[in-house]
């Protein structure tokens, strides 16, 4: 299986008006950004510790509608060397919360020629339902190799044994349906999780670095190649985060902590020019950071056709 054949596949269905995955090479990296499709959220989520005012004033600069924000849903496969590794896992099953433009990541894997017994690997970035849930879509378990490697950090896996959800912001039913999908992810997987402390190599040129804040575990995964590199921040950034890096998100159960690993994140990358994508910056999501004040700026890359 070769990431870069999915440039040429024209198999995407009669309902996919937009492309849904796009290609970028990391030095000898093939790294393939695909869409799960978008959450809708209250707009309070962006920053609910913001005065009501100057989130609607960021919401009407961007355009944006007041009330309801569509998160995009990012998810990445790399391959590096004989290894192919799923960074995240998108939503899977709507866990009964109306969330039916998502979850689309294993029709969208298949519409690229992507088999999912190719995957030799996986890295969460944490064990939201969002980022895991695609594992747990019904036959997707059969389908994977026996001995796939789930590399997570340990304290992500401590943490949802009891879950502290004192400090989030979320609408209603989102934290039990977190729980519930953590509990069923674990019971799962169990056997096929590699768990490390602080930071992990992966493969060649992709080292996974626990950053903490969003949740205790969230993980960072960094890819470096022939003097390339690109950062896959998972949750570590948002749209809005650019220009209010101390705004926090509803979902950060640490959220002063979020807001600090934020803001070291972004200083690095507006320093270094390397390429980043997260999971919920607008698809394809790649592009860099700019210094702008005490503040910074997204600069998305141009499509490359």
């Amino acid at each position: 299986m070769s990431l870069d054949n999915t440039l040429h596949l024209e198999t995407r269905g009669p309902e996919e008006l937009v492309p849904s995955r796009y290609m970028v090479r990391v030095g000898e990296i093939d790294v393939l950004v695909v869409s799960d499709g978008v959450l809708p959220l209250p707009t309070e989520m962006l920053g609910y510790n913001a005065d009501a005012a100057a989130r609607a004033a960021w919401l009407n600069d961007m355009f944006l509608p007041p009330d309801a924000f569509d998160w995009a849903l990012n998810v990445v496969m790399v391959r590096s060397g004989n290894q192919t590794i799923l960074i995240d896992a998108g939503l899977g099953p709507d866990p009964n919360l109306n969330l039916p433009r998502a979850g689309q990541l294993i029709k969208r894997l298949e519409s690229a020629g992507i088999d999912l017994a190719s995957v030799t690997d996986v890295v969460l970035t944490h064990m939201h339902m969002d980022h895991i849930g695609g594992l747990l879509v019904e036959g997707v378990k059969d389908r994977l190799r026996p001995d796939l490697r789930i590399h997570v950090a340990a304290a992500e896996v401590k943490f949802w044994e009891s879950p502290d959800f004192t400090h989030v912001h979320m609408p209603a039913g989102f934290p039990d349906a977190l729980r519930a999908t953590a509990k069923r992810f674990v019971e799962e997987y169990r056997s096929q999780l590699l768990q490390f402390d602080d930071e992990h190599e992966v493969a060649p040129g992709v080292l996974v670095t626990r950053t903490g804040g969003h949740t205790p575990g969230h993980s960072v995964v960094r890819l470096a190649s022939g003097g390339d590199r690109l950062t896959f921040a998972g949750d570590a950034v948002f749209a809005v985060g650019f220009d209010h890096p101390d705004w926090h998100n509803g979902f950060e159960h640490d959220p002063e902590e979020a807001a600090r690993v934020r803001v070291r994140l972004l200083r690095e990358l507006a320093s270094t020019g390397e390429q980043l994508v997260a999971t919920h910056l607008p698809f394809p999501s790649v592009g860099r950071v700019a210094s702008a004040g005490d503040a910074f700026r997204w600069v998305p890359v141009f499509w490359d056709y």
